[in-house]
């Protein structure tokens, strides 16, 4: 039966009306016999001869006309040059407070063109014959001439033992090193060739090639996987031509966004580099897509109960466009958290990933209603909803659900509660202190490969040298405090004349290039640059050199990366219960509660901590990960706890809803089984999405994209479909403290029984 207001309400079925799983929560018909309407204009029913008003089309299909023809294509222009103004130097996200940063401003100057060094190394374990160093002396002639390079190479430096030979080429380290050093590095590896003896091309220019190599999957592999995996879960939900409108309305979503954070980083406003760029594709897609269902599931619901689509539509972006905004408002609130991080890495992703939620938002909310307007309700076909006034999507499993749940609350909630603890208790096992170089790729890369060659035969440090910057009147004190520093294998101050190159063993001898007053001494370390074993000697060396002076800076790349491990650590801090304020905020205005805004809360960080301790288990016994990023558990929060609250939000407001026309234990119930469908579809496209992320080599992209993936669907499953569920059901009315629903008259009070599964 349908109250005063037009909304539905339970009741005693009329004749002829199904009987339902759960009172309020099964199928039912609402209203009277059928009527002619707009869509029935001869009044044969629904279906038959049916006359559509053009004119409640027309505006929709100039809408969709405008996006295609007008702002698609300026957008898609803009979007194509995002790749140019990336930026992908480690060193360019610290704050200008960091000391590496600081010693950053003299290295360049002591360096002349900021050069990233690429070390061509050869070997033969049983010693270089006369002919294999001949051969890489022409080999150096023809690395001097490649096309790219930022200068002439080094003459060949032979390693003590005999095994081994190496040649130091400077590549060119401008913003377009990202886009032009794969293929340098790709003419440099030709160039080295010496028949019969093996090459590795190596050193910050190999690797750096390598992950800019990873890296331009982004705009083909990983956005073609992503838009393939929607479309593949689109057409298994629906099974008809409605895939197509989603599709289109996330691709335009994706369009602008890229277009607008172009125009933002070329103007300088913020900072873009490969993870960003990469993020966000997945995340507008991914986003996009679960407020798409959202709507179309409203608008769906709204066919069986309207005899006109665009009376429909209307109804359907009442219920639907207040759960999207505030979905929206909230994820790009917990993103702009992301502005409070000292990295410039993760100031840049908050605004990038905020616009990409905007833009989702907006094409949800204008183009696709607009876009579901041209045909209504014929999209679906071939299974096109009539006017028959029965929800019969509240039928099957989740009326299964919301059933168990309204019988075994309290079991329901403990046992899921308990199972999630048990899970988050894994989380100390997770070593999140950050990966080498070698164990960030997921598969064999040459760089990799060469640093392992250069190590057995030259210091590991060789080629990423630490930097000491101090006065030029204690240049020889400062010399000999870092000869003296543990895990240092050789040091020398830079010469006048030419700059060295970075470190390679048998610099030039000289008297020390002053600038501003300051020398500099290159410190060769004994392990590996990247090591957890480099930045404790970064740190001796720091604590060393303050015996000249407060002022002394110790840079380079080793610093770099110990630096950002640091601000990553105070990013963590800082930004996570920043972000569960905001959200906690947000949820609080939503509901008008504080009870409800707690409970979700608190059920989210739970479903976080459960995904970390499975991440612990997964990465080490089943992937073999090394470990994780510093950053990953912040990023894993960021997406997990802004994107998973979304499926809550969708949920409780429609519990609310319920709520003024049943007690919230039935409200409870029936907004499980009403929304059930539609979140879990949504929860499993947004896994799905962030799962591509797989397809890069990289690591951290991997634990990333797996991590959100399991976190989604352990919310939309467990969290949204039995804990949260239960523990509302068990608090009723105290949900809504210090408030209470407003009820239309008829309503069941507080405390009227919950029905049961009706007999089959």
């Amino acid at each position: 039966m349908r109250t005063r207001d037009g909304s539905e309400q339970a009741g005693t079925p009329e004749p002829g009306e199904p009987e339902g799983e759960l009172s309020g929560v099964g199928a039912v018909r609402v209203g009277g016999p059928e009527r002619p309407g707009p869509d029935d204009a001869d009044g044969r029913g629904p279906g038959r001869g049916r006359r559509i008003d053009w004119r409640r089309v027309l505006l929709p299909a100039l809408v969709v006309l405008a996006s295609l023809f007008v702002v698609l294509p300026v957008a898609g222009g803009l979007s194509s040059k995002l790749g140019s103004v990336t930026e992908n130097d480690q060193a360019a996200f610290l704050p200008d407070s960091a000391e590496s940063t600081r010693s950053l401003a003299f290295e360049t100057q002591f360096a002349g063109a900021q050069d990233i060094p690429a070390l061509i190394v050869w070997e033969r374990a049983e010693g270089l014959t006369p002919a294999d160093l001949a051969g890489v002396a022409e080999a150096a002639g023809r690395l001097t001439a490649v096309e790219g390079a930022a200068g002439p190479a080094s003459p060949p430096i032979p390693s003590a033992d005999g095994q081994a030979v190496q040649v130091v080429v400077p590549l060119p380290g401008d913003n377009t090193a990202f886009e032009t050093l794969p293929g340098i590095v790709e003419r440099v590896t030709e160039a080295a060739r010496v028949e019969g003896l093996p090459s590795y091309v190596t050193g910050p220019g190999g690797q750096f090639a390598d992950f800019a190599a990873a890296f331009e999957g982004i705009d083909t592999n990983l956005l073609f996987t992503t838009v393939g995996v929607v479309f593949v879960i689109l057409l298994l939900i629906y099974r008809s031509p409605v895939f197509l409108p989603v599709l289109m309305a996330a691709g335009l979503a994706l369009t602008l966004a890229q277009a607008v954070v172009y125009l933002l980083a070329r103007n300088g406003v913020l900072t873009v580099d490969g993870q960003s760029q990469g993020i966000l594709s997945v995340l507008v897609l991914g986003a996009g897509t679960d407020y798409a269902l959202l709507l179309i599931s409203r608008f769906k619901e709204q066919l069986h109960r309207e005899d006109s689509w665009s009376v429909a539509m209307r109804s359907a972006l009442k219920g639907a466009v207040p759960p999207i905004v505030a979905s929206g408002a909230t994820v790009i609130l917990g993103l702009l958290c992301l502005l409070l991080s000292d990295l410039n890495s993760n100031t840049s992703l908050g605004p990038v990933g905020a616009i990409g939620i905007a833009c989702a938002v907006l094409a949800m909310i204008v183009f696709l209603p607009a876009l579901l307007m041209v045909f209504g309700r014929y999209w679906f076909f071939p299974f096109v909803p009539r006017h028959d006034d029965v929800v019969s999507h509240e039928r099957g499993v989740w009326g299964r659900v919301a059933a168990l749940v309204g019988r075994r609350a309290r079991v329901v909630g403990a046992v899921t509660a308990l199972a999630l603890t048990g899970l988050a208790l894994f989380t100390t096992q997770l070593e999140a202190t950050g990966l080498t170089t070698a164990e960030q790729f997921t598969t064999d890369v040459d760089s990799v490969q060469g640093q392992d060659v250069l190590a057995r035969h030259y210091p590991a440090g060789t080629g990423v040298p630490v930097s000491v910057i101090g006065g030029k009147a204690q240049a020889q004190q400062l010399l000999g405090l870092v000869e003296e520093v543990p895990g240092v294998a050789q040091a020398s101050l830079t010469p006048e004349g030419p700059p060295g190159r970075s470190g390679a063993p048998g610099g030039s001898a000289g008297p020390p290039k002053v600038v501003d007053d300051k020398v500099q001494v290159l410190a060769v370390l004994e392990v590996p640059s990247d090591s957890p074993e480099a930045e404790a000697t970064v740190l001796r060396l720091r604590s060393a050199v303050d015996a000249v002076g407060t002022d002394v800076l110790v840079g380079g790349g080793t610093a770099v990366a110990k630096d950002i491990k640091t601000e990553s650590a105070r990013d963590t801090r800082v930004i996570i219960p920043a972000i569960l304020l905001v959200i906690l905020l947000v949820l609080v205005v939503l509901l008008r509660a504080v009870v409800a805004p707690l409970l979700l809360v608190a059920t989210v960080v739970l479903s976080f901590l459960a995904t970390l301790g499975v991440c612990a288990l997964v990465f080490e016994h089943v992937f073999g990960f090394a470990g994780a990023d510093p950053s990953f558990p912040l990023f894993t929060f960021v997406f997990l706890v802004a994107l998973g609250i979304d499926y809550n939000i969708f949920l409780m407001t429609r519990v609310r809803e319920e709520a003024r026309h049943h007690s919230t234990q039935v409200a409870t119930l029936k907004g499980l089984a009403v929304t059930g469908g539609v979140i879990t579809s949504a929860g499993v496209v947004l896994a799905a999405t962030f799962s591509a992320l797989g397809v890069l080599p990289l690591v951290p992209f991997a634990e990333l994209g797996f991590a959100v993936a399991f976190g989604v669907l352990l919310d939309t499953l467990i969290v949204r479909s039995l804990l949260v569920p239960a523990l509302v059901h068990q608090l009723g009315d105290r949900v809504w403290w210090p408030g209470t629903p407003l009820r239309t008259s008829g309503a069941e009070p507080e405390g009227a029984s919950v029905p049961m599964a009706a007999p089959r």
